[in-house]
């Protein structure tokens, strides 16, 4: 887009703002930064092809770009490594954008190194790399633009090509406060790419649950991305105040989204694939109800939707439309707090979702398999239990470490797994099952994995000083009376009467 003349110091530059091809750009500029950097300023020639570099990439004021854009970089991670040769750990990164842009630098940085010759290649980039520059003057036709292009190119996520779309509506149907509301759209874009981080995904969830929720009608299953989109730019009716509506209800689904994943117990309890239950959670968040009663509603979901996912190994099939409509009556239509309870309890009732069926199948049965992420949240819970009866307050610290890994690389085999049986075993045959739920417990994972083929008796010890009170109370067992078959069907007993009572 072309922009206006800009002098700095005794040059005129013309100002051009990036629609497409802002990383091509990007990583040019990084490129010619790293080869900057990696001349060898005792020498003559490279010397000069530094400074020339150097006048390039920053004006003769020592504080103008040459790619003045940079929308999202609130970090200023790009201005800094131009500037000042400052580039951070890609682990530094607090949003996508910011780690792509660290990790840019860093592959080129190591592509410039691995370079022979470094004057051949800055003259592969000075006469053998060739852009496609496509310079518009109607601000109104950048978007659509954009939009054709894109459609005939390398997929573009569909977050992005629905703020192209609003920016477009913005820019056709703005009534004498054109440069208003273009500003106001920047700023909650901005906010939206901020609110959604590190989290890969988490956008096109958070594009969908804005247009279900705000759907004109009732529905019984998410929107897809590409309907969400269509959706949410029909709510516009053409309007660009509206435009700004839609962003900011889409700003508070993304924070809402990025509340509910950042409480890592709750967002556990459904199981992460299960997008309808995860859509009722942030419903419950958008509804601003006070504190206590969001946490009552919130309590409720979580033991519903875990004995129905969880316990039950129901697949997501299941309670689409239950969860659906319940989520978006809660925005729509005036649900108090006891009749959105009353509806989610009755998301887990039937025979098959009833926690007598769960035991049932928890019983004497393979816990481990497929079933690592509910095994983990169910232990957690059953930890907080003990300590609860114990009087004494409930420590996170080594939980943590638990959560910060996979699952699998914490699940401890009490009776390890090379020396029992990991089939169901037959009565009055001396083996352990491994994988029954009374043999399976949760441990910090660089403990576990040193233990893997140890007796239990060996480990007790190191049981002993994870600190964690079902470790301690399995260490206790082994201790008096060693592990066999007798002591895991007998914790395991004692685990299903203990979900019984929880989850009933």
């Amino acid at each position: 887009m072309r922009r206006e003349m800009k002098t700095i110091v005794t040059d005129q530059y013309r100002v051009v703002e990036i629609v497409d091809g802002q990383q091509r750009v990007t990583t040019l500029v990084i490129l010619l930064k790293a080869l900057e950097k990696i001349f060898d300023r005792s020498v003559s020639a490279e010397l000069r092809l530094a400074q020339e570099l150097q006048g390039l990439l920053v004006k003769q004021d020592n504080a103008s770009l040459i790619l003045l854009q940079t929308n999202h970089d609130k970090s200023q991670y790009f201005a800094n490594y131009i500037r000042r040769d400052e580039a951070p750990s890609v682990d530094d990164a607090k949003t996508l954008a910011d780690r792509e842009l660290l990790r840019a630098i860093q592959e080129c940085e190591a592509f410039v190194s691995r370079w022979p010759d470094k004057i051949q290649l800055l003259r592969i980039l000075k006469n053998q790399l060739t852009f496609i520059f496509h310079e518009l003057d109607d601000e109104a036709a950048v978007y659509t633009v954009f939009e054709v292009l894109n459609n005939r190119g390398l997929h573009v996520s569909w977050l992005d090509r629905l703020k192209s779309m609003l920016m477009a509506l913005a820019f056709e149907q703005s009534n004498g406060n054109q440069d208003e509301h273009i500003n106001e759209l920047h700023e909650i874009w901005g906010s939206i790419y901020e609110a959604i981080g590190l989290r890969q995904g988490m956008s096109t969830e958070a594009l969908r649950f804005a247009a279900t929720l705000n759907s004109a009608s009732r529905l019984s299953k998410t929107f897809g991305e590409e309907m969400a989109v269509e959706s949410l730019v029909s709510r516009c009716e053409g309007d660009a105040s509206k435009a700004i509506e839609v962003s900011t209800w889409l700003l508070r689904v993304t924070r809402s989204v990025d509340r509910f994943l950042q409480d890592r117990l709750r967002s556990r309890a459904a199981v992460t694939e299960i997008a309808q239950a995860r859509l009722l959670a942030v419903a419950i968040i958008l509804k601003g109800l006070a504190a206590e009663k969001e946490t009552e509603l919130m309590d409720t979901w979580e033991k519903t939707s875990f004995r129905v996912f969880g316990l039950c190994r129901k697949d997501k099939r299941t309670g689409v439309g239950d969860y659906v409509r319940l989520a978006w009556d809660m925005l729509n239509h005036d649900s108090n707090g006891d009749a959105v309870l009353q509806r989610m309890k009755k998301i887990s009732e039937g025979t098959d979702h009833s926690i007598e069926w769960a035991v049932q199948h928890l019983s004497d049965a393979n816990c481990y398999d497929g079933w690592e992420e509910e095994l983990r949240y169910l232990l957690y819970r059953y930890e907080e239990y003990l300590a609860r009866i114990n009087g004494l307050k409930f420590s996170n610290e080594q939980w943590n470490r638990i959560w910060e890994a996979s699952a699998v690389e914490s699940i401890e085999h009490i009776f390890p797994q090379s020396k029992g049986s990991q089939e169901r075993v037959s009565q009055g045959k001396k083996s352990v099952f491994v994988h029954r739920l009374g043999n399976l417990m949760l441990l910090p994972p660089d403990l576990n994995s040193t233990l893997l083929a140890l007796d239990p008796r060996d480990k007790v010890e190191a049981y002993l000083r994870t600190g964690l009170l079902d470790a301690a109370e399995i260490a206790n067992t082994i201790q008096r009376e060693g592990w066999s078959e007798r002591q895991v069907a007998a914790r395991e007993k004692r685990l299903l009467e203990w979900v019984e009572s929880t989850w009933a």
